[in-house]
């Protein structure tokens, strides 16, 4: 589909900046919203969308994605994932280090976004993992969101867990770093304690509550120390949100993924190794003391892991089984379900996925319909269920940890910089995302 010169979105329900909602069209010219008003005139020369009954959105900004390209691609590749993005109203990712090879230097990010500028048809952006040796290429790397340490759940050279290393990275320069919190070294212990046991249930116990805990206040410690810009990843502990609620400097953000507010412990007897991803699945008063955490801004976003693997590689039997689960296609009508049901907000569920993204990672013009801002929008269907099917996936692997959730909210259009992306089960794979920037540490 050939770049449109303008969109008219007419009739939705459209999300205003300061999360109230008015009935009234959007009209946007290349890649930017230029009008939200009650009724824009017909043009010739735009390409009109009846959006009568469905909700604008920004589109959803997913902050840790795992796309395995390169090294990895049978799992996943940047095309694939990026399909599934914009099926799922996601219109820009971040991505992290651990492909093959890593992304740990200058040459290493640009492959990556050479890859993407020929095969997304997202935005996209990458992260410079951190090894204990190089912290030149941390320092200058560019275009990047942050640097990404692994303390925890990895091994080889991504593995920063000594408190020298780790000193090291946050004593030196201002970009924000992101951090994987577990303790690996009571990983490695409690590994040899439970040595032996194949029930996959066990990885919640051998990661455990304290582990992840160990690890966030480290890292806070850290921060504090350097006053340094320090974002948690997928918190998932009521320890570490509470943690937070007591000790949360300005310059600290954390996250949560859909998985760890709505799934536990229980997915284990029902869809076995799919459930295992790191940090684990936790209790059911973890899922509800981070709902509280995220309502109350403890917690300031939400991000998937999208982190795919074959079902060949999960049917194998624990702790042979790999860690991770995809998400990109369902966090948005799995959060917008629960604002149904009136958990939270759908205006809420917008600044999570979107405008607190943008905020965070200091990425301009994106996360809300206002002119000037970039026309990265959504039109859901908030009005009609259907469930999560696995044929219906569109990730390379093939399967999703919420089949079978009868869901609301699904994306009915995605539109990426002025193009139309995913209309009503297709998808125009020609269109192309852009590079995301970020405007310079403060």
């Amino acid at each position: 589909m050939s770049s449109a010169p303008c969109i008219l979105i007419r009739g939705a329900r459209i999300l205003l900046p300061g999360g109230e909602f008015l009935v009234g069209d959007v009209l946007t010219e290349g890649r930017e919203i230029v009008q939200v008003a009650p009724e824009i005139p017909a043009s010739d020369t735009c390409k009109e969308i009846d959006a009568a009954g469905l909700t604008l959105l920004p589109g959803a900004i997913d902050p840790q994605v795992h796309f395995r390209e390169p090294g990895l691609e049978h799992k996943e590749d940047l095309f694939t994932a990026s399909c599934a993005c914009a099926k799922g109203g996601v219109t820009s990712f971040l991505e992290m280090p651990n492909t093959r090879p890593l992304t740990t230097t200058q040459a290493a990010l640009d492959d990556k976004l050479l890859r993407a500028s020929q095969k997304c048809l997202v935005n996209y952006g990458f992260f410079i993992g951190a090894t204990p040796e190089n912290l030149p290429d941390l320092l200058e790397a560019n275009p990047t969101c942050g640097i990404k340490i692994f303390m925890g759940s990895m091994h080889g050279q991504l593995l920063v867990d000594a408190d020298s290393a780790l000193e090291a990275i946050f004593s030196k320069g201002r970009r924000l770093i992101a951090v994987h919190a577990e303790d690996q070294a009571r990983i490695t212990q409690r590994r040899e304690e439970f040595a032996g046991i194949h029930d996959v249930a066990v990885h919640s116990q051998i990661q455990d509550n304290q582990a992840a805990l160990n690890a966030t206040q480290l890292a806070l410690k850290l921060s504090k120390k350097y006053q340094r810009r320090l974002h948690i990843l997928h918190m998932s502990t009521g320890e570490e949100a509470e943690f937070l609620r007591v000790d949360k400097p300005s310059w600290v953000t954390a996250e949560v993924t859909p998985q760890h507010l709505l799934l536990n412990t229980s997915a284990y007897e029902k869809i076995g190794t799919l459930a295992q991803m790191n940090p684990p699945l936790r209790s059911p008063r973890d899922n509800e003391v981070l709902w509280q955490a995220l309502l109350d801004g403890v917690i300031d976003f939400i991000a998937t892991d999208h982190a795919p693997h074959t079902l060949e590689e999960k049917a194998q039997q624990y702790p042979n089984s790999p860690s991770g689960m995809p998400g990109v296609e369902t966090s948005l009508p799995l959060m917008l379900t629960q604002a149904m049901h009136g958990r939270c907000t759908v205006a809420q569920v917008s600044n999570w996925m979107s405008a607190a993204v943008a905020k965070a990672y200091a990425i301009p013009k994106k996360g809300a319909i206002a002119p000037g801002y970039d026309a990265d929008l959504v039109l859901v269907d908030l009005n009609n269920y259907r469930p999560v099917l696995r044929e219906e996936v569109l990730t390379k692997c093939g399967w999703n940890p919420f089949e079978g959730w009868d869901l609301t909210g699904w994306p009915v259009i995605t539109i990426v910089g002025g193009q139309v992306v995913y209309e009503r089960g297709k998808l125009y794979t020609e269109v192309r995302g852009e590079a995301l920037t970020f405007e310079p540490n403060n």
